[in-house]
């Protein structure tokens, strides 16, 4: 099924670009022959009309976007979909189910953010979360039981990085491509916040908790699915502690997406569970 997917996306970019040069040969053909003018209102408009600039940018709203319609849409997410519940662990369909199947609640964490002060402030800077943006050395440098510390040490113990994080190809909605990616990068700190490792159980309680928090299909997916691939003993555990701990604090904690996490890192994880509603997490 994953090589499946992979010739579609073969296919989707193939189809793109020639979409994009017939495109483009159009507009320059009108413009070239004064049927019509260039709109003021155009960012590319002068360079379509001198004959210069990048095919991609009449049909591509950032560096990785592929352009799909809904049916390539629904094909996607159907594949991804049988994909990643074949394997769990193809970050990559998950990826793209996430993408093809979540532009509603995307836009609803879109406008939660813009609600909000420090989530405004979020959409407006547009952090990463990446090694290239992350102070490693300061972070390690950092008191035990500090969030930045705390997030180290469970990068280092997981044997993950912040750069695993794949970049977004199937969202139409700049703003949006930002949205997705920020929940991407910030996944590891749900899972500092909730005391989760990265284990089948963990990343299902906190798929519960996502769900709840962000309303993605493919959060709700994982964490309907992810348990049939637990142990009977794991099972029992996730019913009937794990899974109404998540639920309860994916209702009464703040929006994680309004959170920002690069001015935290010295705030005591202990502290900032309690200033978000996050209860200390069950052992597991």
């Amino acid at each position: 099924m994953g090589t499946l997917v992979r010739g579609a996306l073969s296919a989707l970019y193939v189809g793109s670009a020639r979409k994009c040069r017939t495109l483009l040969f159009d507009r320059r053909r009108l413009f070239s022959a004064d049927v019509i003018g260039p709109s003021p209102h155009s960012e590319h408009a002068g360079t379509a009309a001198a004959g210069h600039g990048d095919d991609e940018l009449y049909c591509r709203l950032y560096r990785t976007h592929i352009p799909t319609s809904p049916v390539q849409k629904a094909l996607l997410a159907a594949g991804s979909g049988v994909a990643a519940l074949l394997d769990p662990y193809r970050h990559d369909m998950v990826a793209v189910l996430g993408e093809t199947t979540g532009e509603l609640a995307l836009r609803r964490l879109r406008d939660r953010m813009r609600g909000d002060p420090e989530g405004y402030q979020i959409l407006q800077e547009r952090p990463r979360i990446r090694v290239s943006t992350l102070d490693l050395e300061r972070l390690g440098a950092m008191p035990d039981g500090s969030f930045g510390r705390e997030y180290l040490r469970f990068l280092d113990e997981n044997g993950v990085t912040p750069d695993s994080r794949v970049d977004v190809k199937f969202v139409d909605d700049e703003e949006l491509v930002f949205v997705i990616q920020r929940y991407r990068e910030v996944h590891d700190l749900m899972h500092t916040l909730l005391g989760m490792p990265t284990n089948m159980l963990g990343e299902v309680v906190v798929k519960w908790f996502e769900a709840v928090q962000t309303g993605l299909p493919m959060c709700i997916l994982g964490a309907v699915l992810g348990p049939l691939r637990l142990s009977a003993r794991r099972l029992q555990l996730l019913t009937a502690t794990l899974i109404p701990w998540a639920l309860r604090n994916g209702m009464n904690a703040r929006c994680l997406l309004n959170v920002y996490y690069e001015q935290r890192w010295e705030q005591s994880l202990e502290s900032l569970r309690e200033e978000l509603g996050i209860e200390p997490p069950p052992q597991l």
